[in-house]
């Protein structure tokens, strides 16, 4: 039997929560994998639900939080110490920053003979100032020295990774695409596309253009908006506009909303331009409902929201930023612009929107793409093959 102990930061809703149950349920049986995870952070939506589906009880170390805190780092660093000696895994996978940091230290103290880190995203640029970046390059730059293995999600995240920032060697970077259940996102359309629009007063002549995902500062919510202006203003075809999502931005979202003029509200039958729907959890209801999927990040790792438009044969307009181009096929399933660019964001917007067989085209080319470069048996039988040759298992 194989002991892989998974470490994440937080189970918030997106990307790295679904890796890391996918792993932990679907590991064929001569795996065994304890989870555990770190606190909830109060602006993110839960995840929980993703685990009970999977029947999924994690161990949760609340003191394992998402900023920095040296007493209750310490002290979640002590309970992982204390997990890997009763535990004695054989691996140590850590996922994302801060079970990164924490996870790894804490395996290298106990001599755990595999460890791998899964970078899901990176910050090494549009987060924080040139001082508290290079902090951060530093602290990741010793802990791939002693780390066994390193998964990027992306060949442009490790050429990231491996040259941009120099964060790790390209022999000990791999690549290991996220995987997901998407066959949700073909089933049921017209009645999960009926339901939305009526809870959200959509009609049915109307093209909804929706943006998804936290509302934090990286994800650049001014440029949608500044796009959405200029669309309206130029467009042949009646529009609506979604936010799906919420977080710490939100106020300054809604001010430059009332700056620009924009009509906003806020939930279930509201007849605004703009709706604010914070988070919805059934995101394959909110997207058969929806007829365009824009993305407006400063950076990305392998944004889930894309992979589940494309899931959903859904065209996307996109910023071309970090793992973007390995996750769409551009010109084909996505149209992508330049970044903080508003003028050409908007031109793309319009272009796709105006042009009825594009969508079409854009749409049926989406599922192609995923349903089996995204899927979670390619995502598990990849990880295994990995786990094996690093533990010289043939």
């Amino acid at each position: 039997m194989i002991k892989v102990l998974r470490i994440i930061n937080r189970f918030n809703l997106g990307g790295p929560t679904y890796n890391v149950a996918y792993l932990t349920r679907y590991m064929s049986a001569e795996y065994e994998t304890l989870l555990v995870g770190g606190a909830k952070d109060a602006s993110e939506e839960s995840s929980d639900f993703i685990l009970d589906n999977l029947g999924l009880k994690p161990v949760i170390i609340e003191e394992m939080m998402r900023e920095i805190d040296l007493k209750n780092d310490y002290l979640a660093y002590k309970k992982l110490k204390k997990i890997i000696q009763e535990f004695k895994p054989d691996i140590v996978h850590t996922h994302a920053s801060k079970a990164g940091t924490l996870g790894r230290l804490a395996a290298f103290s106990c001599k755990v003979p595999v460890i791998v880190h899964t970078f899901h995203g990176h910050v090494f640029h549009s987060y924080f100032g040139k001082l508290k970046t290079t902090f951060y390059k530093n602290i990741e730059r010793y802990l791939a020295k002693r780390s066994t293995a390193i998964i990027a999600i992306s060949e442009i995240q490790k050429q990231e990774l491996v040259k941009t920032h120099r964060i790790c060697q390209a022999e000990k970077t791999h690549v290991i695409p996220l995987g997901f259940d998407l066959s949700r996102f073909q089933e049921n359309l017209d009645e999960k596309r009926k339901m939305f629009r009526e809870k959200y007063a959509l009609k049915d002549d109307e093209l909804v253009i929706s943006i998804i995902g936290r509302l934090v500062p990286v994800k650049n919510h001014e440029l949608f908006l500044e796009s959405l202006k200029i669309v309206s203003e130029k467009t042949s075809r009646k529009l609506r506009a979604l936010i799906i999502g919420d977080g710490e931005s939100r106020s300054e979202i809604e001010s430059k909303a009332t700056e620009l003029g924009i009509q906003y509200g806020s939930g279930e039958k509201n007849g605004s331009f703009l709706i604010f729907t914070s988070w919805i959890k059934e995101i394959d209801i909110a997207l058969a409902g929806s007829d365009v999927i824009v993305l407006t990040s400063f950076n990305e790792g392998t944004p889930v929201s894309l992979i589940e438009a494309q899931a959903a044969g859904k065209p996307i307009i996109s910023t071309n930023v970090g793992g973007i181009e390995n996750v769409v096929i551009p010109g084909t399933t996505a149209l992508l612009a330049e970044n903080n660019d508003p003028v050409k964001f908007a031109e793309l917007v319009l272009r796709v929107t105006e042009n009825d067989q594009l969508r079409k085209s854009m749409s049926e080319n989406g599922w192609l793409h995923v349903k089996e470069k995204f899927h979670y048996t390619r995502l598990v039988s990849d990880m295994e093959k990995l786990y094996k040759k690093l533990l010289k298992i043939e």
